[in-house]
């Protein structure tokens, strides 16, 4: 039952994967069957058809802006709501966690006008400062739940020794973290890397700027759409997740190994 389920889940890549060798013909006419001679021209065709280059750079720049601006803000944010003991800072965790209810399409039309209002429409550098304020609610939750665990006598030691707050927060709170901001830059990277509706509408057509998300439907035409060069483009897509999961797969393996056993 486990390797059947396995199955069911590397079927579709295995299917992409052989599809970005061949014809679309050989696609169609023996869709499981290998490549009999592999098309490896489609990846540079899927690179310059669509200027999936320069997609991939700007995926990257946005991604890893938004990611280290989220970190920025969260972290602090958790490391207050953990360790606040009033009414305010439990009022503050149900705020954030009340970004959970607004859907995605709900926010679009204000953050359009907001966009334009600022001046930054049509700019990747609003989407930079969008996709942070979204991944809030998620981050913040999980951070507070991770700092919570921490004993107040290691801070309270380090307090006696003269340390300070920024002191604690980067010497103690975010090393005994670092499982729990793994899963955060894994899950936001993952929410990142393949956001669609926002940075079609606002950062539009525009092939400086566009992502890899927006760029990629370009290899599709109604007239004659050439499925090898877009399963190798679709294929490329993929290549950053999978770096980015083998870098961070042991620290989100460790977050959720501890958090099994408090459980």
């Amino acid at each position: 039952m486990v390797w059947l389920y396995a199955l069911v889940l590397v079927l579709p890549l295995y299917y992409l994967l052989i599809s970005s060798f061949k014809t679309t013909t050989s696609i169609f006419d023996s869709p499981l069957a290998p490549p009999a001679h592999p098309e490896w021209h489609y990846f540079g065709d899927a690179l310059r058809y669509a200027r999936l280059d320069l997609a991939l750079v700007n995926s990257v720049l946005v991604t890893v802006v938004a990611l280290v601006l989220t970190l920025l803000l969260a972290v602090p944010a958790s490391f207050a709501l953990a360790r606040g003991q009033g009414r305010a800072a439990r009022v503050l965790e149900r705020v954030f966690s009340l970004g959970f209810l607004v859907p995605t399409f709900a926010a679009l039309v204000p953050t359009f006008l907001m966009a334009a209002f600022t001046g930054l429409f049509h700019t990747r550098t609003f989407v930079m400062l969008l996709l942070p304020a979204g991944a809030m609610p998620l981050s913040v939750v999980v951070l507070t739940q991770f700092m919570r665990t921490i004993p107040a006598e290691l801070e309270e030691s380090a307090r006696v020794d003269g340390a300070g707050t920024l002191t604690v927060l980067r010497r103690i709170f975010i090393p005994l973290c670092m499982p729990g901001i793994a899963t955060i830059l894994l899950l936001n990277f993952l929410n990142f890397w393949n956001e669609y509706l926002y940075s079609l509408v606002i950062i539009g057509p525009d092939t400086s700027q566009r992502t890899i998300q927006v760029a990629l439907p370009t290899l599709q035409s109604n007239q004659a759409t050439e499925y090898g060069v877009l399963m190798a483009g679709t294929a490329l897509t993929l290549v950053p997740v999978y770096i980015v999961y083998v870098l961070l797969q042991r620290r989100m393996e460790e977050a959720l190994i501890s958090g099994a056993i408090k459980m």
